[in-house]
């Protein structure tokens, strides 16, 4: 069937209500480009309120999670949408190929669907058809939001011939199923998405009619957190008093402000602009560990599956390949002088290399355990590392000797940090903990450097992944599992304040060489911009479809890298823009 004298109707993938949905392909274009048709009577929507819908759907469709409308038009029997084709599985055919989704990928869904809501809400939307079925996850690990035929204009609804219910009975809400849908509807709908994906069993039979009340946990194959259990159920309330009214208030219960304006049209994020994607690695590849830009910020080098790879920053060429660890690269640092690389592997090794000959010079062993990060002091004499055999170790960089073993922590090291001034190093680990080792001034270690034990800093709920020293030394920044930024105050070892945002654990921290801007990457797939000064969120930089497990920054704080599992390496560039 062709209409339009354009669109050739392929089949039927979707029907109910008053609406068809057919696959179908544009044959103006060549090669035909695929698209999705969608057929509506005119008795829903009238011809009227369909041009106002289709006119807002347009707006929508600049978000990078919601099919473009490419076209809308009548005929003297149906309204049709044409919308952009959208590749990928949805979470209902995802769930029937993998099983029950975990607590980790409903956190994950609830931090990008939900700011996919608060967009369409802001735009006097109701979508009124949330279902595992209208969630697309793309091969880029992205969700997209689809099929708007049950899309609801606030500002026209009364104007529909007839309030008749409209979306699925399993997933709408008390109040939609009385064709009064609100904004909240959507909210309760994507709740019970959470709760059938959580135990593949019908959203019916997780009802209690009798006792009125939802038994969703008595179903599930893995208990998942109280703080998980709360805002589910917060959003299952069929009182709309009692519900969440917005995203907006679910996304402040999970400690996220969404503030990033993602349209397509967007060519900034905060004035940040990602330049260049690096790609190319292996499939086999578990993705990109780790990220460090040279002093002269010429050079990019990367950590992956045994692999250290230069990058070229202008030309965005690969430069070179360096291979030697049996096992993955998880931290690359250049001294100071941008002469040497260290790399840190879990092949329970450290290498170093010389830059400019691309040629090993050491293999520093000593560690019982995966070498998970290491740091040069500021004068490049000494290389910290830190292990998962609970130590970090001291060495000499110019004999490869090991100088001393640090031993306090009660389980693995994660992250090693000197402070500029080279009199403190700073350790994190499993055990929740930060230890602060100061440099010896006894005369034993005169020509020795060591350091001993200064404190231990606690306030994190779960593991510390991550530390960075501000370019002064007086503030020291954590990351931790427990999805928290905690910014401490060196000289007395109190916490400044918490940085709240992230979705998920917190993986790498970057200050900027001035000090007033703190870069954090997370499993939650993004990277943040923080202003210091006032522990505020800058910027949201989304693009990666998978942990972002690295973040470096240049020197001139034009430049940001950020590294993914996704296999990607992004780098961001500060764009002035016109007027400021």
């Amino acid at each position: 069937m062709l209409i339009q004298n354009r669109y050739r109707l392929l089949q039927v993938i979707g029907k109910g209500g008053f609406c068809k949905t057919y696959l179908a392909v544009d044959e103006n274009q060549f090669p035909p480009v695929p698209c999705v048709v969608q057929q509506f009577s005119h008795r829903h929507p009238t011809p009227e309120s369909f041009v106002q819908v289709a006119q807002q759907l347009k707006l929508l469709g600049e978000h990078p999670q919601i099919p473009a409308l490419l076209s809308h038009f009548q005929d003297d029997q149906y309204c049709y949408l044409v919308q952009e084709l959208i590749a990928g599985s949805n979470l209902a055919t995802i769930l029937e190929a993998e099983g029950t989704f975990s607590e980790n990928q409903i956190w994950q869904l609830l931090a990008s669907i939900l700011p996919v809501l608060k967009f369409i809400r802001d735009r006097n939307i109701i979508h009124c058809d949330i279902k595992p079925e209208n969630i697309i996850r793309t091969a880029a690990g992205e969700l997209v939001l689809v099929d708007f035929a049950a899309a609801q204009l606030v500002s026209v609804i009364d104007q529909l011939i007839s309030k008749i219910c409209i979306g699925s009975p399993e997933y709408i809400a008390p109040e939609q199923a009385r064709g009064k849908a609100v904004f909240a509807s959507d909210i309760y709908s994507l709740g019970v998405t959470c709760i059938y994906l959580l135990t593949e069993v019908s959203p019916f039979d997780l009802y209690d009619v009798a006792n009125d009340c939802w038994v969703w946990q008595d179903y599930l194959r893995h208990q998942v957190s109280e703080r998980l259990t709360k805002i589910l159920n917060k959003l299952l309330q069929k009182s709309l008093s009692r519900r969440f009214q917005s995203a907006d208030e679910v996304l402040l219960a999970m400690g996220i402000t969404y503030k990033t304006n993602n349209l397509r049209s967007s060519a900034f994020i905060g004035g940040w602009q990602c330049i260049h994607t690096f790609s190319g690695i292996p499939s086999a590849c578990a993705g990109i560990n780790c990220v460090s830009f040279n002093p002269e910020v010429t050079t990019l080098a990367s950590g992956d599956d045994k692999i250290i790879k230069f990058w070229d920053v202008n030309s965005q060429k690969p430069l070179a390949t360096l291979s030697g660890h049996s096992q993955a690269v998880k931290s690359v640092a250049y001294s100071p002088d941008g002469k040497l690389l260290a790399t840190a592997s879990d092949d329970q090794t450290i290498k170093l290399w010389d830059v400019n000959q691309l040629q090993e010079i050491y293999t520093l062993a000593g560690h019982s355990h995966a070498v998970k990060s290491v740091a040069f002091s500021p004068d490049g004499q000494i290389l910290a590392s830190g292990s998962w055999d609970k130590t970090v170790k001291l060495w000499d960089v110019n004999t490869g000797k090991e100088i001393s073993t640090l031993s306090k922590h009660q389980l693995q090291v994660n992250s090693v940090a000197f402070s500029p001034q080279g009199q403190l190093l700073a350790s994190t680990s499993f055990d929740r903990t930060i230890c602060l080792w100061q440099l010896s001034e006894a005369r034993e270690f005169k020509n020795r450097p060591d350091y001993t034990l200064l404190g231990t800093l606690s306030g994190h709920a779960w593991a510390v992944l991550t530390v960075a020293f501000s370019p002064d030394g007086k503030i020291l920044a954590t990351g931790s599992d427990d999805n928290t930024i905690k910014l401490w105050e060196v000289n007395t070892g109190q916490v400044i304040t918490t940085l709240l945002g992230h979705s998920w654990s917190v993986l790498a921290l970057a200050f900027t060489s001035d000090g007033t801007m703190l870069i954090s990457a997370s499993r939650d797939r993004t990277v943040k911009l923080w202003n210091v000064s006032t522990a505020t969120e800058i910027a949201t930089l989304s693009g990666h479809a998978d942990s972002v497990s690295t973040v470096a920054v240049s020197p001139d704080a034009q430049l940001i890298a950020s590294g993914s599992r996704d296999k990607t390496i992004k780098l961001w560039h500060l764009v002035k823009q016109q007027g400021s």
